[in-house]
């Protein structure tokens, strides 16, 4: 990725200040060990390590087991940190524990600060942008619980001269379809309000014709709109790009020729949404089929070429357009700090047992049951007796039906577009219309199944986005910590990186 840079001895002057305050924290942690070894520091140690391995257990017990275990995994849960905190409380030691989590929260804090101010972020080139002439706006009025009826983004968009597509939640519809009409009638901006399966559809249109596209955040999760930096409490501030706007190239993925702004998930989480029931009750559904989908007889294990390199039986798979910042981040609040760098975002997980849960929990991104990778070509099959899952029984448990935001950010492009979108656009086949193996896929959130291989690319700077000037979410993700970096920043020695 380009020849390294050095600084070291020219590195601003506060960054060494804030590297050398955290190592001081750090060795003021150290010293309360030391002068608290006779009076247990070695028993806060102990205690708070072992408290997390048995909540990890417990966590690891309760999702995969049923029955008596799953019973235990449940207490452990609840009384594992409790009984750390009644042995710290009995034994006189919640002082020498509070100062060293303030110790070591202050050496975190000021290790991310010198990081951020010895290297800054370089931010993502914006250009000045014409305003359109003929928007068109495809609006899902069911998405995020109506948020277009609540922020009146129809009148509000029709005032600044947008055309408006209402979907009818009545009426299933193919927005891909609505979006090329568009453009055949002369649109020259695109744009959604609506989830970010929705957006993924109109967004592939686009950018095949070049055109600018409006992301407006009325979907549930608006993980696109997030990283985007865009406002998600008030969608209607998107539409001030309409007429004060500012355009950003960023990459679009490609999953098997259908379009993807976020992630794809293989394996435990794209089995459970596939269910019909998931739509209904989320938490007991996973409950229920997690143990068969993680320590079952004849459970699926994902075999993938990451850039032709082999990673092999995976639990779980996430392949994201653009890395996340963090992968101890396995949650909706993730963030990725570009959407610009050309390259995919691989997240690998296998945890077979309490112990390798245990391991997760302490080690974070270390552990041997976390694979974290870039690539810009991700190859997806099976392993083991599930890869026959073109069977009647799994086409029909998992159907089209996709998770309750995707119904909703979709709205009249559910689950029956799901279908007939991917035959449509040619992003996969229908199940039992090929014969060839096909395993469930979770793209931006929505059930599909594809038939193996499944391939992930990258298609960089594909798409034009029109963001508005003023973007209230844009931050700079705090940089992963780096020790040996900070003892450099400290002591005025070079340290080589890699420009980004």
């Amino acid at each position: 990725m380009g020849a390294t840079r050095e600084t070291g001895s020219d590195a601003p002057g506060e960054a060494r200040f804030l590297a050398r305050l955290a190592l001081l924290a750090v060795l003021g942690s150290l010293l309360v060990l030391v002068l608290a070894l006779g009076e247990g520091g070695l028993i806060v140690l102990g205690a708070g390590l072992l408290g997390v391995v048995l909540c990890a257990a417990g966590v690891w017990w309760f999702v995969a087991h049923r029955g008596l275990l799953r019973v235990i995994g449940a207490l452990l849960v609840f009384l594992a940190p409790a009984g750390v905190v009644v042995l710290f409380a009995y034994q006189g030691l919640w002082l020498t524990a509070l100062i060293l989590v303030l110790c070591w929260g202050v050496a975190l804090t000021c290790a991310r600060a010198a990081l951020r101010r010895s290297r800054p972020e370089r931010p993502q080139v914006a250009t000045a942008a014409a305003r359109p002439a003929r928007p068109v706006l495809i609006m899902n009025p069911k998405s995020g619980g109506g948020k277009v009826g609540r922020f009146g983004l129809v009148e509000r968009a029709e005032e600044l001269g947008a055309r408006v597509i209402l979907l009818d939640p009545g009426a299933p519809a193919d927005v891909a379809e609505l979006a090329r009409r568009a453009v055949a009638d002369g649109a020259d901006l695109l744009g959604v309000a609506g989830g970010d399966g929705t957006q993924a559809l109109v967004a592939a249109v686009a950018a095949d014709h070049d055109l600018p596209f409006l992301v407006i955040s009325a979907g549930t999760r608006n993980h696109l709109a997030m990283d985007l930096g865009l406002d998600r409490d008030d969608p209607s501030r998107c539409l001030d790009a309409l007429t004060d706007g500012e355009e950003l190239r960023i990459d679009l993925g490609d999953v098997s020729g259908r379009a993807f702004v976020n992630t794809v998930s293989f394996g435990v989480y794209a089995d459970v949404v596939q269910r019909p029931e998931y739509r209904d009750d989320k938490a007991g559904t996973a409950l229920s089929l997690m143990p068969d989908l993680l320590v079952g007889e004849g459970v699926r294990r994902l075999d993938s070429l990451v850039d032709g390199a082999p990673l092999a039986d995976q639990q779980a798979l996430l392949v994201s357009n653009n890395p996340y910042f963090s992968p101890d981040e396995i949650s909706g609040t993730g963030r990725r700090p570009r959407l610009d760098d050309g390259e995919l975002g691989v997240l690998g997980i296998r945890v077979e047992d309490a112990a390798q849960a245990a391991d997760l929990a302490v080690r974070g991104s270390q552990s041997t049951g976390l694979t974290v990778l870039s690539a810009h070509r991700v190859e997806v099959t099976v392993s083991g007796p599930a890869e026959a899952d073109g069977s009647p029984e799994a086409v029909e448990d998992a159907g089209t039906d996709g998770p309750p935001e995707a119904a909703e950010d979709a709205g009249t492009d559910g689950p029956p577009e799901v279908a007939e979108d991917a035959g449509a656009d040619g992003s996969a086949e229908e199940p039992g219309t090929s014969g060839a193996v096909e395993i469930p896929v979770a793209v931006d959130g929505e059930a599909l199944r594809m038939p193996i291989p499944v391939v992930c690319t990258l298609r960089p700077g594909a798409l034009r986005v029109l963001v508005p000037r003023d973007r209230p979410g844009v931050v700079a993700p705090p940089p992963a910590i780096d020790w040996r970096r900070i003892l450099d920043l400290a002591f005025g020695r070079t340290v080589r990186t890699a420009p980004r």
